[in-house]
């Protein structure tokens, strides 16, 4: 249980007799390849529940290994042994996918930090379910939007085999307007490009589309500099995050990639959150941490207005979404999935750090294509 000094909102909420203990599962990846992403997200959430002075929120967080078998036994034990109220974490769609739904059917509330897979999206969507992230689709729509006005008229893409790789490529797709030299589905891990980078030189492609996050990401790119093809590369910003530029160096330097957040977004949160990310834990953020961060501080928002037990209460406090992310404006779709601005970004060197910086709005206001689907 984290010990921490009470906000006032909690003090005020404890002598009206509103508080109550309130128990959170994280069940995220902290080993393999993935980890730094889910290591960003627990980073994240612990500091805004450390900020927040609140002594009434206990985390217990769990490794899924990037593994959907042990994920969903981990999500068991926290809903009939920790007695979890809430539950978040998961960074894979296709672990997403083995554990949402059972948890929601279970009375659950789960607030997603980063998968955001279109079955979730529309018509498997759930009053209990919230993601504070992005559909998956998102950041591939804004890199379509970004390709048309960069002039790209036959892109050459790529993404693996996996629940969010597909809808990279269908987000892509939906929002470009050109033509495909070339579409591939690799292998979930697949550290060797060779192949794909041969497909892509003979394609006669004028652009590269990628959605290949972690370690997959680096190899890539690492692989793509060497080759010497040369084509300009757009992509999410999960392929570009903060971690991953440190791991790929100069072979990133000018790309444009697509996010919801940036380190430089210039709002008072934001400034506020990467100077005690950074002091707190020695590093830059990353998107991960602040979605983590966001994570957290919306729970925190809904737990200053309603009892988690008040599941009807607590709901529609979610859906106030009363709190200052990180990334400005915020607001949740009728499905519980933002609605919010994606920019571009370039990626540039300070000093001897890879970042990125932002360079204009890929698209404002950005609501996903699946709510229409929604029936709660």
């Amino acid at each position: 249980m984290r010990k921490l000094m009470m906000s006032a909102a909690a003090l005020a909420l404890a002598a009206t007799g509103a508080m109550a203990e309130v128990k959170v599962g994280m069940i995220t990846t902290l080993s393999g390849g993935g980890a730094g992403l889910g290591i960003d997200v627990r980073d994240g959430f612990l500091l805004a529940i450390e900020q927040s002075g609140r002594d009434d929120i206990t985390v217990v967080i769990e490794d899924d290994q990037q593994k959907p078998d042990i994920a969903v036994q981990l999500s068991d034990k926290m809903i009939q042994s920790e007695k979890v109220d809430v539950m978040t974490g998961i960074i894979w769609s296709n672990l997403a996918m083995a554990v949402v739904p059972g948890a929601v059917a279970q009375g659950k509330f789960y607030l997603s930090p980063n998968a955001g897979p279109s079955a979730l999206a529309g018509k498997g969507c759930n009053p209990n379910y919230f993601n504070v992230a992005w559909q998956n689709d998102n950041l591939h729509e804004a890199a379509g939007a970004y390709a048309n006005s960069a002039g790209y008229r036959n892109s050459f893409i790529l993404a693996p085999n996996y629940p969010a790789g597909q809808d990279a490529l269908t987000g892509y797709k939906r929002f470009y307007e050109g033509a495909l030299a070339g579409e591939i589905y690799t292998q979930i891990g697949q550290t060797d490009y060779a192949a794909e980078i041969a497909q892509i030189r003979a394609s006669g492609a004028d652009s590269v589309f990628f959605f290949l996050p972690g370690g997959m990401g680096i190899s890539f790119l690492k692989q793509y500099a060497d080759s010497g093809v040369g084509l300009p590369v757009v992509g999410p910003g999960f392929s570009f995050d903060q971690g991953i530029l440190q791991a790929v160096g100069a072979a990133a330097l000018g790309v444009v990639n697509t996010s919801q957040w940036s380190k430089d977004l210039d709002n008072p949160a934001n400034v506020a959150f990467v100077a005690s990310f950074q002091e707190k834990y020695g590093r830059l953020p990353s998107l991960y941490a602040s979605q983590g961060f966001d994570t957290a501080n919306l729970l925190i928002s809904a737990l200053e207005k309603a009892d988690v037990s008040d599941a009807d209460a607590f709901r529609e406090a979610l859906r106030a979404a009363d709190f200052a992310s990180t990334r400005g404006a915020f607001r949740f779709g009728p499905n519980h999935h933002p609605i919010q601005t994606i920019y571009a970004r370039e990626v540039i060197r300070e000093g001897d750090v890879f970042t990125n910086k932002v360079i204009g709005v890929a698209l404002e206001d950005h609501a996903d294509a699946y709510a229409p689907e929604c029936r709660m």
